[in-house]
């Protein structure tokens, strides 16, 4: 294998790739990026066995196909320090590469490309295009919503629903639920549901990103998304989704509007005093005002009264505050809308000028 490229071309594919290889693993190969020359091209692929990326560069200059592995870390840091104008030199000579630009050379110890595990996709059975920025806004409403560490691994992922005419995100870690949705060419009849890994779910917001379309591409156990020549291909969490919608509150009759500025800064300035371990904050509902107060363990304590469109009954309620503060910073719209029942119900939050994406909290014990 041969080939010669410029530095900045090669630069942001690898940083894309660094995101999947981890360098804690004790398996070699999964420390290292596959470097292939086919087609007049170099593709450069990164795997942690569940998750791939791939990038795909066209080549201009002479080169000699093949295939190996190199160390990803020490190949990513060798590009990105080198001038912006450098062109790499690689040649393969054995199991050792030989990289060159101007005035630097290195050898670096490769390993066998057929020990570098790969990602197979099965029959597709559902494929649409689709704006980037529109996908990417999708999962950044709801992707915090996610669990850490839950024994329930479908909670440790994002649900991923293609029905016609929509694609619908959702994300819940028991306490909270995150749901949006946006159109899209799809035609197809049916529900298709896709539940993404968290890491996977990072890493596809880096990679799509920006400007441009992207092709979805769904099998019984993956999902392959491509953007640019580049490609991540992801292993699904293969669980049942719970049914979420039996999770969105309806029917509640007191309805909250406030200023979603407003009510965020107060809340981070009463979060100061929270409880650090149940981070609660009351919310008492009166005609015309929200009073916010909170206290902790040490007897400090802090309130701030904000005026608010509520012509409800008397209300008391708890939440996180933490919860309370990631919708309010989701939420882009200059009012929040708050649709409650009791104290103990929990409550539906949403932009009212924008009603595709809608929040639910679980109220805390006060």
């Amino acid at each position: 294998m041969k080939f010669s490229i410029d530095r900045e071309v090669m630069t942001d594919p690898l940083h894309l790739i660094m995101g999947v290889v981890d360098r804690r693993q004790t398996v070699p190969v999964l420390t290292h990026i596959l470097l292939e020359v086919v087609n007049q091209n170099l593709v450069i692929t990164g795997s942690d066995q569940e998750l791939e990326i791939t990038a795909e560069m066209p080549l201009t200059d002479p080169f000699e196909a093949g295939e190996i592995t190199l160390p990803a870390r020490k190949m990513f840091d060798i590009c990105r320090n080198l001038a912006a104008q450098a062109v790499l030199e690689v040649e393969e000579l054995g199991y050792t590469i030989q990289v060159q630009s101007g005035r630097f050379h290195c050898q670096l110890k490769g390993l066998p490309a057929h020990d570098f595990p790969r990602v197979e996709l099965g029959e597709s059975e559902f494929s649409i295009v689709m704006d980037a920025p529109r996908l990417w806004d999708l999962i950044n409403r709801v992707d915090f919503a996610m669990a850490q560490q839950d024994v329930r691994l479908f909670f440790n992922g994002l649900l991923l629903e293609m029905v016609e005419g929509k694609i619908r995100a959702v994300a819940t870690n028991g306490q909270r639920l995150a749901s949006a949705e946006t159109p899209t060419d799809n035609q197809e009849t049916g529900t298709l549901q896709a539940i993404l890994p968290r890491k996977a779910v990072a890493e596809l917001l880096r990679v799509i990103k920006g400007e441009g379309d992207v092709r979805l591409k769904l099998t019984r156990q993956h999902l392959s998304v491509e953007r640019n020549q580049v490609r991540l291909t992801t292993k699904l969490i293969e669980a049942v989704y719970p049914d979420y919608n039996r999770a969105i509150p309806s029917g509640g009759d007191k309805n909250l509007i406030v200023d979603r500025r407003m009510l965020k800064n107060a809340l981070m300035r009463i979060s100061v005093l929270s409880n650090e371990l149940y981070r609660n904050v009351r919310l008492q509902l009166s005609p015309g005002q929200l009073q916010l107060s909170t206290n902790n363990p040490m007897q400090e304590e802090a309130e701030e009264v904000l005026a608010a469109d509520y012509d409800g009954s008397l209300l008391e309620i708890g939440f996180n505050v933490g919860y309370l503060i990631d919708v309010l910073n989701t939420i882009k719209g200059d009012q929040v809308q708050v649709v409650l029942s009791d104290s103990a119900s929990a409550a539906l939050f949403f932009d009212p000028s924008d009603e595709s994406a809608q929040y639910v909290i679980s109220p805390m014990v006060l």
